[in-house]
């Protein structure tokens, strides 16, 4: 059984549009964290890939139209793979949350299938693939800086984080809120060759922020309300958005003070789903 992790982004700024193609310039600090699909995997002799989808989070999935069939795809049209699959996928990430669910299930695949020195061959190929997240690449390193869109610095040293987090039942569409980015951030300078200590890595991320919140709060309030609930809660450092949205998360100075969090979150919120979570 394979573990496909979600990812949270610790900030996130918009640089700039690019004027040739739907995309944007980002920078983002991001982890890879403890919540995960499980995928199960067995070649066939059907001449065809099979992917199915079961638990909480699969009502919202497509067996037939997914990065798992686009990434099969690729990777047989350039001979990497020959087999065909039946898959598994026990959706235990929240879908159309920023935690990059479908995209992990495609990286996860992907470095299964291959040995690790096909990884770098092979990513700027994965990148093309339409319906594959252009955040493909950042699920083949737990932590780091996206420095630029095709650019990530690997953290030397990883950080031991813990997590509220909390997903208040909104499907926020990402083309739409990009759609309406208006604002940029100046590029942020990195000094990859620090080695900063947790503290010092908490003060930067705490200076930070995710440049989608000003949209999305404009049509959620709801979501602008639940960050700032959690952010009230004892021992956190600081609270806000991963991806465009709808996870919200808060980073707490213990496990023990996140369960704490939780209880208080969800007596509040039952029907919202909460998690505690750490990096990987």
């Amino acid at each position: 059984m394979l573990k496909s992790y979600s990812k949270i982004n610790l900030s996130l700024s918009i640089i700039k549009k690019f004027k040739d193609r739907n995309l944007h310039q980002l920078q983002s600090f991001y982890c890879l964290i403890n919540i995960f699909d499980e995928i199960e995997i067995n070649k066939n002799n059907l001449k065809k890939d099979i992917v199915k989808f079961s638990g909480k989070f699969s009502r919202h999935t497509n067996n037939k139209k997914n990065s798992i069939i686009d990434i099969l795809k690729i990777l047989r049209k350039n001979k990497l793979i020959s087999s065909y699959y039946s898959i598994y996928v026990n959706k235990k990430i929240p879908v159309f949350s920023g935690m990059g669910g479908g995209t992990s299930n495609a990286a996860c695949i992907t470095k299964h299938l291959l040995t690790k020195k096909k990884h770098n061959k092979i990513l700027s190929q994965l990148m093309s693939i339409k319906g594959v997240g252009t955040d493909l690449r950042l699920f083949f390193c737990k932590q780091g800086f996206l420095k630029k869109i095709d650019k990530i610095v690997v953290f030397k040293k990883k950080y031991k984080l813990h997590f509220l987090v909390v997903y208040p039942n909104v499907r926020c569409s990402t083309r739409q809120i990009y759609s309406k980015v208006k604002k940029f951030s100046p590029v942020f300078q990195y000094n990859s060759k620090k080695n900063l200590r947790k503290s010092e890595f908490l003060k930067i991320l705490v200076r930070k922020n995710n440049d989608l919140q000003t949209v999305v709060f404009e049509k959620y309030p709801a979501i602008k309300r639940l960050i700032v609930e959690i952010q009230k809660q004892k021992g956190c450092y600081f609270s806000r958005m991963t991806g465009s949205g709808s996870i919200c998360y808060g980073v707490f100075e213990s496990n023990n003070l996140a369960n704490q969090a939780l209880k208080s979150l969800k007596s509040k919120h039952p029907k919202y789903w909460c998690a505690v979570a750490k990096t990987i």
